[in-house]
C-alpha cells in the first residue's frame, strides 16, 4: 500500500533471514540469524551508510564476538565480560503495527539481561525511532548503562555541535549569579586521544572528526551532550542521530552520554542512558532518532557546517 512501510523477509550478502523495513525513501535491514543488528540504513536506490566487515557477513554461531558492522546495542559500561556478550545467534521478531518491528535477542543467561530494539518508520520521509531496552530476567539486581553504537563506513565526517558560547562575567559585580562562572560541558579523553590528531577539528560552534582510512591508530572521546544531534556526512548523504541528555543523572565513563570512536575501518557514534540499578523484572529504555538525507553539500568552513546544518537538521 503506498505511504505504509513494507515488511519482508529477504536475503543478504550470506544471510537467509534479514527484515526488511522500507517506505518509498528509506529502507532498513535487520539481521534475523545473528542480533539484534541493523545492519543497513539507506535512502531508496543508495547505498548502505553502514560500515559492513565483509569476512563477517552471512554467518553465526561463532564462538567470539564478532563486529559485523551496522548498528548494535550494549550493556555498559564496558568491560571484558557482559559487554561482548556473544549475539551471534538468531533473533525473533514482532510486528507491532504497519510501521514498527520489535527484535528480541534471547535471555544472556550469564549476565541476566534480555535485549530488545523496536523500529517505527515513519510512513514517508527517512525519520526512524530507534528505541533500545533492556530487561533485566534474572534473579538478583544488576547495574547497567544502555549504549547504542552506529558503526559508519568509512571517508566521511563527523559533526558535533557546540554549546553557544557566553563571556566571562568579570569580577563579581557583573555576575547574575554563580551559574554565569560554571562550566556547561564535560570532555573526556580516552588514553590514546591526542589533541595533535589532524582528524579532528575543534571549532567555535563544531567539534568534527574525520574518518581516515590511512590512520595508524584509534582515537575516540565522551562528551555530556545536551544539544542533542550528531551528524556523519560522507558521499552526499547525511546521516542524523537524536538523542537525549538527562539532567542530574549518573553517566558512565565519566559522565557522557555520548563517545565518538575512530580508526582506520570505520567511525562509530554512540549514545548512552544514565546508568541505572535495575531490580529483576525491571527494565531501562534508550531511544535514538535517525534521519537520513540526500543532496549534503561537502562542507569544511563553519559556515559550510552553519548552512548544511540550517537545511538538514533543523535545530543548533
Amino acid at each position: 500500500m503506498k505511504g505504509v512501510p513494507a515488511v519482508d523477509v529477504v536475503e543478504y550478502k550470506g544471510w537467509k533471514r534479514n527484515l526488511r523495513l522500507a517506505n518509498a525513501d528509506v529502507e532498513l535491514l535487520i539481521t534475523l540469524d545473528v542480533g539484534p543488528r541493523i545492519i543497513s540504513f539507506r535512502t531508496t536506490g543508495g547505498h548502505n551508510v553502514f560500515k559492513e566487515f565483509p569476512d563477517q557477513l552471512g554467518k553465526s554461531g561463532e564462538s567470539e564476538w564478532q563486529m559485523r558492522g551496522g548498528h548494535r546495542f550494549w550493556a555498559g559500561p564496558e568491560d571484558l565480560t557482559r559487554t561482548y556478550a556473544l549475539d551471534n545467534g538468531p533473533v525473533t521478531h514482532r510486528e507491532l503495527g504497519p510501521t514498527a518491528v520489535r527484535f528480541t535477542q534471547p535471555p544472556d543467561a550469564p549476565y541476566g539481561i534480555q535485549k530488545e530494539i523496536e523500529l517505527t518508520v515513519a510512513p514517508r520521509g527517512s525519520h526512524v525511532d530507534v528505541l533500545h531496552r533492556i530487561t533485566n530476567v534474572g534473579a538478583t539486581a544488576t547495574e547497567l548503562a544502555p549504549w547504542a553504537l552506529t558503526v559508519m563506513a568509512p571517508g566521511g565526517l563527523e559533526i558535533i555541535p557546540l554549546p553557544p558560547k557566553r563571556p566571562h562575567p568579570g569580577p563579581p559585580k557583573n555576575a547574575k549569579s554563580a551559574a554565569d562562572y560554571a562550566a556547561d560541558q564535560v570532555f573526556i579523553p580516552w588514553p590514546f586521544f591526542d589533541f595533535t590528531d589532524p582528524r579532528w577539528t575543534f571549532g567555535r560552534r563544531y567539534v568534527t572528526l574525520r574518518q581516515d582510512p590511512k590512520a595508524t591508530g584509534p582515537t575516540k572521546i565522551g562528551l555530556a551532550h545536551k544539544l542533542g544531534w550528531v551528524a556523519y556526512l560522507n558521499a552526499g548523504v547525511l546521516f542524523v542521530k537524536r538523542f537525549r541528555y538527562e539532567s542530574g543523572k549518573p553517566y558512565p565513563d565519566g559522565g557522557v552520554n555520548f563517545e565518538t570512536f575512530t580508526n582506520a575501518d570505520m567511525l562509530e557514534i554512540e549514545s548512552l542512558g544514565p546508568m541505572m540499578r535495575l531490580e529483576p523484572g525491571q527494565k531501562v529504555e534508550l531511544l535514538e532518532e535517525w534521519e537520513l538525507f540526500s543532496g549534503a553539500q561537502p562542507a569544511s568552513t563553519e559556515a559550510e557546517l552553519d548552512k548544511l546544518v540550517e537545511t538538514f537538521v533543523g535545530r543548533k
